[in-house]
């Protein structure tokens, strides 16, 4: 039997997934910085901000942003004199990054089209990898990890940030009934996209709890492993060492 993977709350081949989350964010790249805003009510800027003082990323340092799409972190990090490659699957969200950086006269980012699962990069490539709200939507997340661990320098940092379900009593129901109902909503209205934000729902429900994501980060190999919960687990940053 052909291994099934989850799509949302559909099972799906890999392939299958792949394909089809491809499809959700060429879908989306265009509204997708707006829909931000509206989905967190501005919050993620303070998150985002919060994620890249916790990597303190500094002048020469070669990162790579996985997943890093529309370029929210990498120009964050560029900013603060990092090398930065933006890596995503879906070169339309990597098109509207470009545009971006072009509008801000942002210089010195590179970008690439990459599968997390699959990178291109040499061995001990970067010193340090970042990923926002981007893993939950690799098919393969365990090999994902393994590659972050491959391209990074002995000594090098991963940091992830990412939704998850929140373990705060009532808060954690509120949100989900918000979640469920009203983004598809906003994504219909903004996006002209219902089934999209549904799906980005539905992935955010799947993905695993802080501490099962910190077994996993372990697990690829990375020490000092830490999970920095926010609003009660609901946007988690993760960290690790390769040493």
């Amino acid at each position: 039997m052909t291994e099934q993977v989850n799509f949302g709350d559909e099972l799906v081949s890999p392939e299958e997934k792949t394909r089809r989350v491809g499809e959700v964010f060429s879908s989306v790249a265009r509204r997708y910085d707006v829909m931000n805003d509206l989905m967190s009510g501005g919050l993620h800027r303070l998150w985002k901000d919060r994620f890249v003082a916790r990597v303190k990323p500094r002048g020469g340092e070669q990162i790579l942003d996985m997943a890093g799409g529309t370029g929210d972190v990498a120009f964050r990090m560029a900013r603060r004199g990092a090398q930065v490659t933006v890596s995503d699957i879906n070169a339309d969200m990597l098109e509207v990054g470009k545009q971006r950086a072009q509008a801000r006269e942002l210089n010195g980012l590179t970008w690439k089209v990459e599968n997390a699962e699959q990178l291109s990069f040499a061995e001990s490539s970067f010193d340090g990898y970042t990923i926002v709200f981007g893993i939950r939507n690799v098919t393969d997340i365990p090999a994902a990890l393994h590659e972050a661990y491959r391209v990074l320098k002995r000594g090098g940092r991963f940091y992830c940030m990412e939704f998850s379900s929140s373990d705060w009593p009532g808060f954690s129901n509120l949100y989900d009934a918000w979640a469920s109902n009203v983004i598809p909503r906003i994504g219909k209205a903004i996006a002209d996209d219902e089934e999209s934000y549904r799906y980005l729902v539905e992935s955010i429900r799947r993905f695993p709890r802080p501490n099962a994501f910190k077994s996993m980060v372990e697990q690829a190999g990375f020490v000092r492993a830490a999970a920095e919960p926010m609003l009660g687990g609901l946007v988690t940053i993760h960290s690790g060492w390769k040493i």
